[in-house]
């Protein structure tokens, strides 16, 4: 079969497309037939070096399709289900041998690729507004790259909980559609200062949350935003790593409370994977939630992809198609 393999780290020019072995199912095991892998900026973090992984691998962690083979000791599946999984290397390919526990069931009504956009962003979205800092009715909150995957998808949801949203993002292209996905107040970051801004908005009182996936460049502005006894939720990096900070600030900004989440740490049970990724798809089946694709990539081309997603190109989700 095809697959994307890193031999050694670094940019997008390390990512090979070659001919490897199809896997076999193990025990506990499931294979997938691979309809879409999709593209985020773990890939970019592990292809780096940044979240190492032993060399030489497959990437991607996250994709559906349809089982192709069932391992020893599973039960719940079989061959021909409409399938999706998140958390296992080996998704940029056209078959890959998954757990059983990180799959889960696509519902009809709901196609494979836009199942595979779903899983990290939309569950990460999820566990953000439901569990990390759960959005109460009335609160303002701040989402940067609100026009991002998952951005959009966390708008979407905080709005549904009764959320005041202010996003952030770099283009007035972007703003609309942040605006669509529902936010309330669009700060384009290129044209203004988003503490400012978001203190004019706020009549200095500041937000209940911040939800940042920026990192170095947003970290110390977002925690000026915080009104006393704050969140702010720090849940990526896609400008680099936010260097140490001395902790005191949290406390003279007002009792502030400061986390690093991991999806992989809300849906360590699988009845959590399993909750999450079951309302996902019940609100894109009832048209309560919104999954912008913005590309399809073939899957030979993936060093574009990664080119696009690092340079701030894209604004919704990026699939890869074997």
């Amino acid at each position: 079969m095809k697959a994307v393999r890193v031999q050694e780290t670094g940019g997008p020019e390390v990512l090979t497309y070659m001919d490897v072995p199809t896997p076999d199912p193990q025990e506990g095991q499931i294979l997938i037939k691979i309809a879409a892998a999709g593209l985020n900026f773990i890939d970019t973090y592990h292809r780096t070096g940044l979240y190492p992984m032993p060399l030489p691998f497959t990437l991607g962690v996250e994709g559906a399709g349809v089982v192709e083979e069932v391992g020893e000791d599973v039960s719940g599946f079989k061959v021909g289900d409409k399938v999706a999984y998140i958390g296992y290397p080996g998704a940029d390919a056209e078959y890959v041998a998954v757990p059983a526990d990180k799959v889960v069931p696509v519902p009809s009504g709901v196609s494979l690729n836009v199942a595979t956009a779903a899983m990290i962003q939309g569950m990460t979205a999820h566990y953000l507004v439901h569990s990390t800092y759960p959005v109460q009715h009335g609160e303002t909150i701040l989402v940067h790259a609100a026009a991002g995957g998952t951005g959009l998808l966390l708008v979407q949801m905080a709005k549904r909980l009764g959320a005041t949203v202010i996003g952030t993002v770099s283009t007035e292209e972007k703003a609309q559609l942040a605006r669509d996905a529902g936010a309330d107040h669009i700060i384009l970051y290129t044209e203004a200062d988003f503490e400012a801004e978001t203190k004019k908005l706020t009549d200095d009182k500041g937000v209940q949350v911040v939800y940042d996936s920026v990192g170095q460049t947003t970290f110390d502005k977002s925690l000026n935003v915080l009104r006393p006894l704050g969140y702010m939720v720090l849940f990526g990096q896609s400008s680099g790593m936010v260097p140490p900070f001395d902790i005191a600030r949290l406390a003279g900004g007002g009792s502030l409370f400061l986390t690093r989440p991991s999806l992989f740490a809300y849906i360590a049970e699988r009845n959590d994977l399993l909750w999450r990724a079951k309302d996902v798809f019940d609100w894109i089946k009832s048209g309560k939630l919104n999954i912008r694709i913005d590309r399809e990539v073939p899957l030979a081309n993936v060093a574009e992809a990664h080119n696009a997603l690092e340079c701030r190109q894209t604004s919704g989700k990026v699939l890869l198609i074997p």
